[in-house]
């Protein structure tokens, strides 16, 4: 690993823990202990469920598989990191990497699960729920206060140096990933032989990905969450969306591309083109004062060009937007934070803490943050032929060209997205 990152880690844990001490003070809190959180097991079973640490702890030793662990902040103390890592021969402890960020940290290494060390007026957060000491945790500390979340969301909005790096180098690896996949396609390979191509690639196994892999072939990408792997491959392969991502020391990227296969009418890898300009476009609007409620506007304008220049909607733009047509083809948002959590926290609020919900027009977006340098967010328009969305629209006297919509109906749709960091000056890619 590079000297590069361990010392912007180093700075990013500082920063961190001054960031911190403000919080505490603000509060009036002696004490605040992050819990990592623990997997749970199925409703009667005894298999668990997969896992990622809370964000919170994440957020300060970069690990996302650490269960029962504590990390005790406390004023101008150094950070108290209570490693759970028993002695077991049915699996491998956790343990810590030789790397200069853990000398910022008193490592306690604990081989039984404990009740973290408070003293005076201490909150905890993390999901306590179920844990055998929650009761007693509840009698010692205020349990996931509010605001205190809010402001430690907050934090997270804006990304470190050490973060940024992070984040770029999951992209890396997420796109060797995609370029996997899309070869799998080529080969006329099944969804499930498309997914095992991908993690293969991307170095990873699918209970460690930030989220479940889209990889949905013809009209399986136009299901926008699709979440199962079809074993053998269709006869006819119009088309392909990969929506799948990658963690790298906790930050994930997240990425979709589509691609037209050989049986796909001329048209879908038409608008395929058009959708990567129209992506590129909004990344080039990108810069720091920029709502992106305005982008996500911006896109719906877009997109109602791209259905009247392609023959999809043969009235204009304008009406595609006043009439709800672009909402129709294109049903979620233009795109959210990104960083620990693949849906980053605080993008539905204002920098105090106080609720920025999404407008009643557009329900599904994600973010509504006026952009910072420092924030990464995702650009992903789209454009689909879901039938369940388009069907009211038939009962309309409007110009929709259906027989054209029916032609493209069996591609599914089209979503590609990438990272962008919002930087002093624009934008910088991170899907490279």
């Amino acid at each position: 690993m590079s000297a590069t990152l361990y010392q912007q880690q180093r700075e990013h844990i500082a920063a961190l823990n001054l960031a911190y001490q403000e919080c505490l003070a603000a509060h009036q809190l002696d004490s605040l202990a992050i819990y990592s959180g623990h997997a749970r097991n199925h409703f009667a079973d005894d298999h668990a469920t997969s896992f990622q640490s809370y964000g919170h702890f994440i957020h300060w030793v970069g690990m996302a598989d650490v269960q029962h662990s504590w990390l005790v902040i406390q004023p101008n103390q150094r950070p108290q990191l209570y490693l759970y890592a028993p002695a077991d021969f049915w699996h491998l402890p956790t343990q810590l990497p030789e790397e200069p960020w853990v000398a910022e940290f008193d490592v306690h290494l604990c081989s039984d699960k404990i009740t973290p060390p408070l003293s005076g007026r201490a909150a905890i957060i993390g999901d306590v729920i179920g844990l055998e000491s929650a009761e007693q945790l509840a009698k010692a500390a205020t349990l996931h206060p509010d605001a205190l979340v809010r402001e430690l969301d907050e934090l997270r909005m804006v990304k470190s140096a050490y973060e940024i790096t992070c984040l770029r180098e999951a992209n890396r690896l997420a796109v060797a990933g995609h370029q996997a996949a899309n070869a799998a396609f080529i080969g006329a390979a099944a969804e499930l032989d498309i997914q095992l191509a991908y993690l293969g690639a991307s170095r990873q196994r699918e209970s460690e990905v930030p989220y479940q892999n889209i990889i949905g072939l013809n009209q399986h990408a136009g299901v926008l969450h699709y979440q199962r792997y079809d074993l053998s491959a269709p006869k006819q392969r119009y088309s392909l969306l990969v929506d799948a991502g990658r963690r790298f020391r906790g930050y994930c990227a997240d990425i979709t591309r589509t691609y037209a296969g050989p049986d796909a009418p001329g048209e879908f890898g038409d608008l395929i083109t058009a959708m990567h300009g129209l992506k590129d476009a909004l990344i080039a609007h990108i810069g720091p004062g920029v709502e992106f409620l305005s982008l996500h506007e911006q896109m719906h304008r877009s997109l109602a060009d791209i259905l009247v220049a392609h023959g999809i909607y043969e009235g204009s733009a304008e009406s595609a937007v006043e009439e709800g047509i672009t909402r129709a083809f294109c049903p979620h948002g233009l795109g959210h934070s990104l960083g620990i959590q693949v849906h980053d926290v605080a993008g539905l609020m204002h920098p105090d803490g106080t609720p920025s919900p999404a407008p009643k027009t557009h329900p599904a977006l994600r973010l509504t943050r006026t952009l910072r340098p420092g924030m990464v967010v995702t650009i992903e328009p789209g454009l689909y032929f879901i039938p369940m969305l388009l069907a009211p629209l038939r009962n309309k006297a409007l110009p929709i060209n259906w027989g054209l919509v029916d032609t493209l109906a069996v591609c599914g749709g089209i979503r590609i997205e990438d990272n962008i960091l919002v930087t002093e000056n624009g934008a910088d890619n991170l899907t490279q």
